[in-house]
C-alpha cells in the first residue's frame, strides 16, 4: 500500500546470478541477531458492538502498489501448464452473499476469516461480522480505526492493508492494519478477549523505526513451545527505497492473555520480497519445534526461510535461509514485470496482477503422516495470465514440491488467487477472471487427491462480472480462501468485483463450496444463535415471556429435522418462523421457549434438536431460577440481651412482592415478647415492590424469649414468617 505515487520498477539479477545472491543471504540471515521489540502502545477496547457504526468516507484514496524490485525477467518453458479443463468439480456450491462495498479506498484488500459461528470480513477501510447465512451483525460495518480508537494514536485511523485471522486452537480473533505513515512507522494488532468477534480486544502498536512496513501479512503458528503470530512486511526506508522483508514472530501466548508487553522478534531478508508466512489450517498444530516458514518465488525456484522464535530468550531465536526449492520454469506476467496487463471488456484500462509476489495465504496443514503447504502466484500463460500453484511437503526437513500446476484452461486471465486445503486433502483455488470479452468476475477451481498430479478440475463461477473499472489499474491486492472449522471441509472465499462502469465502485462477494468426498462437508450444517438461554428469576408457577433460538442451516444441502425436544421447566411457545421437518441450505427458523418454574431454586433443561447434520443432536442449555411469589427477609433475627420490661431498638424486615400482580389482604402479626413498632406495609402491595416492618423486643421475663413475625396475604406461599429470638436480663 502507498498513498503517494508509484515507484519505478528496476531490474534485479535473474537466473544463476540471483541464486548465487540468494545463497549469499543464507550466511547473513543465519548469523544476524534478531530485532526484539515491545509495543509502543497497549490498551483494552470496549466491546466492539458498543462502538458506533462507521459512515462512508467522502475521501477517495488510491493505494498505489510499491515496487519491491522483483522484475525477474522471462523464464523458460512452463512444463506445468494445464491447458484444458479437468472433470467437473465434484461438490456443492453453498451459500454466497454480498460483503462490504467501496468506502473511499482502492483497491479493496478484501480478506476474511471463518470461526464456528461467525465470518469476519475486513477491507480498506472497514470490517464487518456476519453469521454463516450472510446476515450482518447489528452496527456493522465499522471503520478499521474503530478497533483501536480506545488506544489512540495512528492506529485509530484508516491506513489499510488489513488482515483478519481466526485462531482456531485458541478460539480467538486477530485483526491488523498499518499504523503510522510517518516515522517511527508502525503496525497495529488486535486480539479478541473471547471467541466473540463483536466483543472486546487487546490492542497493540509496534514501531518499525525509519522502515515503513508495507503490505503486512499475518498467520497463526501455534507450536506447543513457542506459539506465535507470524508476520511479513515489505520494508521501505523513509517510505521510499525498498530494503527487504521483515519476517517477525509475536508472542501469541502473551497476546492471548492480554499482556501489555508481548515480545516481537524480527529478522530482515535483505533486498527480497513477495513472501507469505505459514498459516495453520485444521485442528492439528505443527510438530513442536517447527519453525515458521516464509516462502517466495525466484527464477525457476522457491525460496524458504525458517524462523524459530524463542520468547523466553529472544536472542536465542534463529532465522535460516534461503532454502532453494526447484520448480518448473515460469515467467512473471505482463512481459516478465509482474505488473499491469489484465484486459477488460469495453475499456482500454488494464488491471494490476501483483505478479511480483506470492498471493495470500501460505496455507499449512498437518495430516499426521505428512505436512503440506499450498500457495499460488500469477504467471504468464501463453497470451494470458494464470495462477501457478504448489503443494510443498516435508517443509522442516528437505522441502520439496509434491505437485505444481499453472491453471490456464483457456485464454481468460486468472489472477489474484488464494488457496486452502480441507481435511481430506482436497484443494480449492479461488481467483479473479477477466479478458477483452468478459468483465472482471469471480471464479474458482479445485482438485481431489485422486486427480492427476498437477491438475485442477473444471471451473465454477461465483459471480459473473457485469462492469469494468476505469481510471486506475489497482485491483484486489489480495483475496482469501478459508476452511470452515465447524466441519474442516467447507471452503469460504472472498474477492472483489465491480458494481458499475467507473472507478472506486468495487464490491466484495463471499462464497462457499464443499467437495463431496470430504466427510462432514457438502451436507447440512447447523448453527445455533444464541448457544444458551438464561431466564431471569421467575416466581414459581408463573410463565415468562418467550426467548428465541435461531436455527440456521449453514451447510450446502437440506437439513432434515427429526425432532425438537424441550426439557425441564421449559416449554415451546408460538414462533412466527417455526422449524418444520426440513430447512433449506441458507435458511433459518426460530424456536421460542418459555420458563415456568415448578420449584424454588435453580432449574435447568435443554433444547435438543435431532437432524441429519454431522453434529446432530445439537443442544441448547436452558437455565432459570424459581423464586417465591412473596418473600419476608430476613428469615430470622436475634436481638441483643434486653433488660426485662424495657424496649429494644427495632429490627427491620422487608416484605417483597415478586409477582406481576398486586399482593392483597395483608395482615401483620407477632407472637411472644415482640411487637410491630412501625410499618410501611398497608393492606396491599403493588407488583414488583416491597415494604418494611420494624419489630421491637420487650422481654417480660429473664432468659431466652422466642416469637414469630407473620404476614398473611393472598399469595400462594402465605403466610410468610420470620423467627424471632431475644434474651431478657
Amino acid at each position: 500500500m502507498v498513498r503517494a505515487g508509484t515507484f519505478v520498477r528496476t531490474l534485479i539479477l535473474g537466473g544463476l546470478a540471483l541464486t548465487t545472491l540468494a545463497f549469499a543471504k543464507t550466511n547473513q540471515n543465519t548469523t544476524q541477531a534478531p530485532t526484539v521489540r515491545q509495543p509502543i502502545r497497549f490498551a483494552i477496547s470496549p466491546p466492539m458492538f458498543a462502538v458506533p457504526q462507521s459512515l462512508p468516507s467522502e475521501e477517495l484514496v488510491e493505494h498505489e502498489v510499491r515496487s519491491i524490485n522483483r522484475n525477474l525477467g522471462p523464464g523458460g518453458e512452463d512444463k506445468a501448464l494445464q491447458t484444458e479443463f479437468g472433470p467437473l468439480l465434484n461438490g456443492t456450491q453453498g451459500i454466497d452473499f454480498e460483503g462490504i462495498g467501496v468506502n473511499g479506498s482502492e483497491p479493496s484488500d478484501s480478506n476474511m476469516a471463518v470461526g464456528p459461528n461467525h465470518i469476519v470480513e475486513i477491507v480498506n477501510s472497514e470490517w464487518a461480522v456476519y453469521d454463516k447465512t450472510g446476515h450482518i451483525a447489528a452496527g456493522f460495518p465499522k471503520t478499521l480505526g474503530s478497533i483501536w480508537a480506545s488506544m489512540g494514536g495512528a492506529c485509530a485511523g484508516e491506513q489499510g492493508d488489513p488482515i483478519v485471522q481466526y485462531d482456531r486452537l485458541a478460539d480467538r480473533w486477530f485483526l491488523s492494519q498499518i499504523g503510522s505513515e510517518s516515522a517511527p512507522y508502525s503496525l497495529c494488532q488486535a486480539v479478541s478477549k473471547t471467541n466473540d468477534p463483536t466483543g472486546a480486544y487487546s490492542l497493540y502498536e509496534y514501531a518499525f523505526g525509519n522502515n515503513f512496513p508495507d503490505y503486512p501479512h499475518y498467520s497463526v503458528w501455534p507450536t506447543a513451545s513457542n506459539p506465535a503470530y507470524l508476520q511479513m512486511a515489505h520494508l521501505f526506508l523513509n517510505m521510499r527505497s525498498f530494503v527487504g522483508t521483515a519476517a517477525c514472530a509475536y508472542d501469541r501466548t502473551a497476546m492471548l492473555a492480554g499482556k501489555a508487553k508481548p515480545v516481537q522478534i524480527c529478522f530482515t531478508i535483505q533486498n527480497d520480497g513477495g513472501f507469505q508466512p505459514s498459516d495453520l489450517d485444521g485442528s492439528t498444530a505443527p510438530p513442536d519445534g517447527s519453525p515458521g516458514y516464509f516462502i517466495t518465488f525466484e527464477t525457476n525456484s522457491l525460496h524458504q526461510f525458517q524462523l524459530a522464535p524463542n520468547f523466553a530468550n529472544p536472542s536465542a531465536s534463529t532465522f535460516v535461509g534461503p532454502i532453494n526449492i526447484p520448480v518448473s520454469s515460469f515467467s512473471q506476467p505482463c512481459g516478465g514485470t509482474g505488473g499491469t496487463c489484465v484486459p477488460q471488456k469495453g475499456t482500454g484500462q488494464q488491471l494490476d496482477t501483483l505478479g511480483d509476489r506470492m498471493m495470500y495465504r501460505l496455507a499449512y496443514r498437518n495430516f499426521g503422516d505428512h505436512e503440506a503447504l499450498v500457495v499460488n502466484h500469477s504467471v504468464t500463460a501463453g497470451s494470458s495470465v494464470a495462477p501457478r500453484w504448489y503443494e510443498i511437503r516435508t517443509p522442516n526437513n528437505t522441502p520439496t514440491v509434491f505437485q505444481q500446476g499453472t491453471y490456464a484452461p483457456d485464454s481468460t486471465f486468472r489472477w489474484m488467487g488464494s488457496m486452502a486445503m480441507d481435511k481430506a486433502g482436497d484443494m480449492l483455488l479461488s481467483y479473479s477472471v477477466s479478458s477483452s470479452s468478459i468483465d472482471p468476475g469471480l471464479a474458482y477451481t479445485g482438485r481431489v487427491p485422486t486427480d492427476a498430479a498437477g491438475t485442477m478440475e473444471s471451473e465454477n463461477t461465483l459471480l459473473t462480472g457485469t462492469h469494468f473499472q476505469t481510471g486506475h489499474s489497482r485491483w484486489g491486492d489480495y483475496s482469501a480462501a478459508r476452511i470452515d472449522p465447524s466441519d474442516d471441509c467447507t471452503f469460504w472465499f472472498v474477492n472483489q468485483y465491480l458494481t458499475a462502469n467507473s472507478d472506486f465502485v468495487w464490491g466484495t462477494h463471499i462464497g462457499s463450496f464443499a467437495f463431496a468426498g470430504c466427510s462432514g462437508g457438502g451436507g447440512p450444517a447447523v448453527t445455533l444463535t444464541p448457544t444458551a438461554l438464561v431466564f431471569a428469576k421467575t416466581v414459581v408457577g408463573t410463565t415468562t415471556t418467550a426467548k428465541s433460538v435461531t436455527v440456521a442451516n449453514t451447510g450446502t444441502s437440506t437439513l432434515n429435522i427429526s425432532s425438537i425436544v424441550i426439557s425441564g421447566d421449559f416449554a415451546p411457545a408460538t414462533s412466527s418462523k417455526p422449524c418444520g421437518s426440513t430447512l433449506a441450505a441458507g435458511a433459518n427458523c426460530v424456536i421460542k421457549v418459555t420458563f415456568t418454574p415448578t420449584q424454588l431454586g435453580a432449574r435447568t433443561g435443554n433444547i435438543t434438536i435431532t437432524d441429519n447434520a454431522s453434529n446432530s443432536p445439537q443442544t441448547v442449555p436452558l437455565s432459570g431460577t424459581g423464586i417465591s411469589p412473596v418473600v419476608l427477609t430476613p428469615g430470622s433475627a436475634t436481638y441483643a440481651a434486653q433488660t426485662v420490661g424495657t424496649t429494644s431498638l427495632p429490627k427491620t424486615f422487608t416484605l417483597k412482592n415478586s409477582q406481576s400482580v398486586t399482593l392483597t389482604s395483608i395482615v401483620i402479626s407477632t407472637t411472644g415478647d415482640f411487637s410491630v413498632s412501625t410499618t410501611t406495609c398497608g393492606a396491599s402491595l403493588a407488583a414488583k415492590t416491597n415494604c418494611t416492618i420494624k419489630v421491637v423486643f420487650k422481654p417480660a421475663a429473664m432468659g431466652t424469649r422466642t416469637g414469630k413475625l407473620s404476614v398473611t396475604d393472598n399469595a400462594s406461599n402465605s403466610p410468610q414468617t420470620s423467627s424471632l429470638t431475644g434474651t431478657g436480663k
